[in-house]
């Protein structure tokens, strides 16, 4: 195997093509986007990923080369990395672009290419969505499923430290996959199914969705009862050899904020109805907008109007660390949807995500330090640790006292925050 074509150039998809020139392969990197694909053409990342500049310098015009279209290249393998949305209203899996993306390749490839599945999917959709437009095209197919299962912020690093799981349509299809992964991964896990392999990712990321939710979950409760659930849950995991207890905090992404559901929907095909999945899924989504209540609640305790009143946002991106751009799953938006009405005036900062993209949330971008001259309220929503960094003394003199600083992550010096007469709160805590 000499030469791979990546189709679709996402988070998922332009880490795996620069990851895998760099290994000595031959690699074409394809989306249907012109601005993605002009982008990357011109050496520049079209969306933040550490390394990622480095990885196209390297690559990009030697081992590497951007493209529209898969016409004229002799492809050994095709990966298909194209998004696999869910409906925000059903929550079903959208396979639109995974059934376009098999039928180019079909069109544009030949049946000695092994085509490998990176997207995320129901379990049985490789077998199901992919194999027929290879087969309608060429008789018979070389297929195989293998999970992306990076973190942003490390994508890079963990595709080649992170174990590659694969499954095939049959042995040769699976071979051929561990051949390929085994020389960018230091370990390959080979499985009997496409199918086994498609669970693995669903079941990976379910787990840490659930898990998040458990530590979210006694934060709500030490609400009501008062207490402190960094606390209770620093002091529930000091040297205790049981699974940690999680830091409460925000559940989003790209791909925590969908694959529960593709779970969900997997099980109840088999005929199975899940019962932890949903519930936690539906916890994590509910916290924003509790949060965002909260901190009204406490915005309002200060006395008068809200309407006038000033906040800043920080942190629009759906996780600060490790940093990100990406907004899906954000807690932003269901946060600005509990603000706007009370006639809050917002203002929004990030350190990755463009002001232009704060603005069309609804928020006005500022600096840090405009966002807490004259403000009420600070909402600190993600980890990015800069925020942690921040002269809080300095900026918090210029706060209309008595304001309210919540603090979700509880990554700022309570003590400061205090000493300076405003408001301290996070999630579960105030």
């Amino acid at each position: 195997m000499k030469t791979v074509a990546v189709v679709g150039l996402g988070y998922v998809g332009v880490t795996l093509a620069v990851a895998l020139a760099r290994c000595g392969f031959e690699v074409t990197g394809y989306d249907r986007e012109r601005r993605v694909v002009d982008t990357l053409a011109a050496g520049r990342p079209h969306l933040y990923e550490p390394g990622i500049e480095d990885a196209l310098r390297e690559t990009l015009g030697r081992t590497l080369r951007i493209a529209s279209d898969l016409r004229d290249t002799a492809t050994d393998v095709a990966v298909i990395c194209v998004s696999t949305p869910v409906d925000p209203a059903t929550r079903a899996p959208n396979l639109a672009n995974l059934r376009a993306a098999a039928r180019q390749v079909a069109e544009e490839c030949g049946p000695e290419t092994l085509v490998v599945v990176r997207s995320t999917v129901p379990v049985g959709a490789s077998r199901a969505v992919v194999l027929p437009e290879l087969l309608a095209r060429w008789g018979r197919a070389r297929l195989a499923f293998a999970p992306e299962r990076t973190i942003q912020g490390q994508a890079l690093r963990e595709l080649v430290e992170l174990p590659q799981v694969v499954g095939g349509l049959d042995d040769a299809s699976r071979e051929a996959a561990v051949a390929l992964f085994e020389r960018l991964s230091r370990r390959v896990v080979p499985v009997s199914s496409l199918e086994a392999a498609e669970l693995v990712k669903l079941v990976n990321n379910a787990h840490t969705d659930l898990i998040y939710s458990y530590g979210n979950e006694v934060a709500l409760l030490a609400e009501r009862l008062r207490l402190d659930p960094l606390e209770v849950i620093r002091a529930a995991n000091a040297d205790y050899p049981r699974p940690d207890v999680s830091k409460p905090g925000f559940v989003g992404g790209g791909c925590l904020s969908k694959d529960p559901y593709i779970l969900v929907e997997s099980a109840r095909a088999a005929g199975y109805e899940p019962s932890l999945v949903g519930q936690a899924r539906g916890l994590n989504e509910r916290l924003p907008a509790h949060v965002a209540r909260r901190f009204v609640e406490l915005l309002r305790e200060r006395g008068g109007d809200l309407a006038g009143a000033r906040a800043l946002l920080l942190g629009f991106a759906y996780k600060g660390w490790p940093p990100t751009d990406d907004l899906r799953g954000t807690p932003v938006i269901p946060m600005l949807e509990v603000l706007r009405p009370e006639g809050i005036e917002v203002r929004g900062h990030d350190y990755l995500v463009r002001p232009e993209v704060i603005a069309g949330l609804g928020a006005t971008p500022c600096t840090v330090e405009e966002g807490f001259a004259g403000a009420d309220g600070v909402l600190v929503i993600t980890d990015h640790p800069d925020y942690a960094r921040l002269d809080l003394p300095r900026l918090l003199r210029s706060l209309r006292i008595p304001a309210v600083v919540y603090d979700c992550w509880r990554i700022l010096d309570e003590r400061v925050v205090r000493a300076a007469g405003v408001r301290y709160a996070g999630i579960g805590y105030a």
